[in-house]
């Protein structure tokens, strides 16, 4: 997977982690590799010592960059080849973070899935594109816990003096200030789909205009139901 599905902390962590030249060269070799390396062959292909790269390599599995699994190689024979070896592989395929928080990995999956339903069922975009997001936004949905779920998806829920939330960073900036109508559209969507699936009701989102903040706003429900 990417880190789109990390939470922001975690992201910044992982390039943080990457920021040292052995960690991300190892990275890089793990990542092109096609399988499961040993450390030892981490440490041939690096030119490091056995315990430098093990020291590296474990470094990437508990920050979730990698990943180990406990097998025979099967190139492996010989005396001692029946011990399964302690392996590496990718858990992330790529590393990417942003300040502040954004997702236009997230928005590119919904305009390509949109587009494929579209052509697929004959519907027009723009409303294949609300079905995807909502669906999407449901998924990403945290029971009984939306505030919780708006902060991982680096919406910056902040209370507001009517009883609801303003959200204060919108995932998807750059491109709602070249496409508004689209992005934001789509945004609340998705949000939508977020209350609903974390307990919460959909009209709970209202549009919010003006800048610096993002497009809609989590109301209070007795301002939802008046809405």
């Amino acid at each position: 997977m990417n880190t789109s599905g990390l939470s922001w902390t975690k992201r910044i962590a992982a390039v943080a982690t990457l920021g040292d030249e052995h960690r991300r060269r190892i990275y890089e070799y793990v990542l092109g590799a096609g399988e499961a390396v040993s450390r030892d062959e981490a440490a041939g292909a690096m030119d490091l010592p056995r315990s430098t790269a093990s020291f590296h390599l474990d470094r990437l599995v508990r920050e979730g960059i990698l990943r180990v699994e406990f097998r025979k190689p099967a190139h492996k024979a010989g005396p001692g080849s029946g011990r399964p070896s302690k392996l590496y592989s990718p858990d992330l395929q790529e590393v990417g973070a942003s300040v502040p928080d954004r997702n236009y990995d997230l928005a590119g999956h919904l305009m390509a899935e949109a587009i494929s339903r579209s052509t697929s069922e004959g519907v027009p975009v723009g409303a294949a594109l609300l079905d995807v997001a909502e669906d999407q936004g449901r998924e990403s949905g945290k029971p009984d816990d939306l505030l919780g779920a708006l902060k991982e998806l680096g919406y910056v829920p902040s209370a507001d003096q009517s009883g609801g939330y303003r959200l204060l960073n919108c995932p998807f900036h750059r491109l709602s200030q070249e496409h508004e109508d689209v992005v934001c559209t789509m945004n609340g969507a998705f949000l939508r789909g977020v209350a609903s699936g974390s307990g919460s009701r959909a009209d709970c989102v209202v549009p919010d205009p003006g800048t610096g903040h993002c497009c809609a706003r989590i109301a209070a429900m007795e301002d939802s139901a008046e809405s």
